[in-house]
């Protein structure tokens, strides 16, 4: 009988299951892949995830970046140089992920790796959890499978609030020499954008859709995009995934259980973040599911308030804002991504340095407040 079992071995996963064992808790994650396995993810993180951890990440970071370029169409770019303390981390999920769980190990938590889970159930006031390899009983249950996992279905959370986002994601080999820039490009992809992350060896480029709308030819885009890099998009294996964005706060506990990470539908809807929002939920989860090994009566209800207040609250604001960029991405990129001070803007977001909502004003006013609105 373990005191908390977790469902996915992503960031959020890894970290409730460090914070966890830290703890003294017995823990176990269930993975359905071998460790380490390839996750399509740009793979951007924001160093500010290191306050909620006491080790070093440098052996799970593929290389930094201070440097950020935008265009539109690929054409009229803007170039940034972050004036800030860490450069933003670019990280290759397989790595990352494995080494956040082998931190975790390192604290007592035990992994089963290559065991899907294929039903739960709740018997004797702890839940069995039924694999191909056996059945683990758990006093507690975090559900953190990821956008397409079924354990939020088995638990009961029949109709999430969430927006199911496409991308289509490649990983490329680079030119030699080439400078660590990140490149968003604005004007290729209707109600999203193309991301280009570097990383030690190549290129992570990909192409996502954030609100709706007619579908598109991802792989032409990216084609044609990849042309611009002399990188053949064709020649590399590309990986369709969903994002599973933010569409409003809602319940993330259910009887000694709790959902983390994209399973709790917690990625930015504008920038279409993740790995942040995921981790600040596994330690969220971590301190819910300790309180309610101690006595707690309230810590998992507590938890879904948690992540509705210090995550869910900015998320509106992050909506709106998405709202009204991607339906007139033109207006957009001349009156905020051009705009000096709105790449400082969003680094201070992504650090936690600010929220959403103390710029959405502004920015929702200069959106909506030029003539010729509608990009």
């Amino acid at each position: 009988m373990f005191d908390c079992i977790i469902v996915g071995a992503g960031p959020a996963g890894g970290t409730a299951a460090y914070h966890l064992a830290k703890k003294g808790h017995s823990v176990l994650i269930l993975e359905k892949a071998v460790l380490p396995r390839y996750k399509p993810c740009g793979g951007g993180v924001s160093p500010v995830i290191a306050k909620w951890f006491d080790f070093d990440f440098s052996p799970a970071i593929s290389t930094k970046s201070s440097t950020i370029r935008y265009t539109w169409k690929m054409e009229d770019p803007v170039q940034v140089e972050l004036q800030t303390r860490e450069p933003i981390w670019m990280v290759r999920r397989d790595i990352f992920d494995h080494f956040l769980v082998q931190q975790a190990q390192k604290q007592g938590a035990e992994l089963q790796h290559n065991t899907e889970v294929t039903g739960i159930e709740f018997v004797n006031d702890c839940w069995n959890v039924k694999t191909a390899n056996g059945t683990f009983s758990g006093k507690y249950l975090i559900a953190a499978d990821g956008a397409k996992g079924m354990m939020a279905k088995w638990l009961g959370f029949k109709e999430r609030k969430r927006r199911l986002a496409g991308a289509l994601e490649v990983e490329t080999p680079a030119p030699q020499g080439q400078k660590p820039e990140v490149h968003f490009e604005f004007g290729m992809v209707k109600n999203g954008y193309i991301w280009n992350f570097p990383k030690a060896d190549g290129y992570s480029i990909g192409v996502g859709t954030f609100i709706g709308g007619e579908p598109q030819d991802f792989k032409g885009i990216l084609t044609e995009y990849g042309k611009s890099f002399g990188v053949d998009i064709n020649a590399s294996k590309q990986f369709g995934h969903a994002l599973c964005l933010w569409d409003g706060d809602q319940k993330l506990h259910t009887q000694k259980a709790l959902l983390a990470g994209e399973a709790a539908c917690v990625v930015d809807p504008f920038t279409a973040e993740g790995i942040r929002p995921s981790i600040f939920t596994g330690v969220k989860a971590a301190e819910a599911i300790s309180a309610a090994l101690g006595g707690d009566l309230n810590a998992l209800e507590t938890y879904s308030k948690t992540i509705s207040e210090q995550w869910g609250q900015d998320m509106k604001w992050a909506q709106r804002i998405a709202g009204a960029f991607y339906r007139f991405p033109g207006v957009g990129y001349r009156v905020g991504v051009k705009r000096p001070s709105a790449t400082v803007i969003m680094t201070k977001i992504l650090c936690g340095e600010l929220r959403y909502s103390d710029v959405a004003g502004k920015a929702l006013k200069r959106l909506s407040g030029l003539p010729g609105f509608g990009g």
